[in-house]
């Protein structure tokens, strides 16, 4: 398993081995043992799936604390360009993102630590997105970022998105008081 990090704290993003032969492939989703070099011990106590058509964008959303969620996610059919925006208002990375390509075939997954706003748009049709979260589903404890905030400067990558309604009247990050 090859991991790599990212220029904000946290984000680790995952290439497992794939074993492949003549009857298909096996591989590892997820072990603890990937975290241990990280110091991280993340408990997943939920898991989510979407799947989406080409150009629909999921985001950027999170959940406040006490009912925050650190997330795994992967893509297990299709291709999605995920992205995890810093909303903890002490670190120094404050409203930088980072952005990878999560991708069916070469079956990478990335870690997003608590105290991130996440978000993805589907690069294929048929893309399922899988989620790994340490905390349960709290309608009360919901929060998002706008999008295409053009403080954020995040290049989805596809010109007209397909969002919800309700993604599209989320705040802007220079009116949103973080929680973290």
């Amino acid at each position: 398993m090859e991991h790599k990090t990212f220029h904000i704290e946290g984000l680790v993003a995952f290439q497992p081995r794939v074993f492949k032969d003549d009857r298909g492939y096996f591989l590892e989703t997820f072990s603890t043992k990937w975290f241990e070099p990280f110091g991280i011990k993340p408990v997943f106590v939920q898991d989510n799936q979407s799947a989406s058509k080409r150009g629909v964008l999921r985001g950027l959303h999170f959940q406040k604390p006490p009912h925050a969620q650190a997330k795994l996610v992967r893509v297990t059919s299709g291709k999605a360009l995920d992205v995890a925006v810093d909303i903890r208002k002490e670190s120094p990375t404050f409203g930088q993102h980072v952005a990878c390509i999560l991708d069916s075939e070469k079956h990478n997954l990335f870690y997003i630590p608590e105290g991130f706003a996440h978000g993805f748009v589907a690069l294929e049709d048929n893309t399922t997105f899988l989620y790994k979260c340490t905390n349960l589903y709290a309608p009360s404890a919901e929060g998002g970022i706008l999008w295409n905030d053009p403080s954020l400067n995040i290049d989805w990558g596809v010109e007209e998105p397909l969002v919800s309604p309700k993604d599209e009247v989320l705040p802007l990050l220079k009116d949103f008081g973080s929680p973290f």
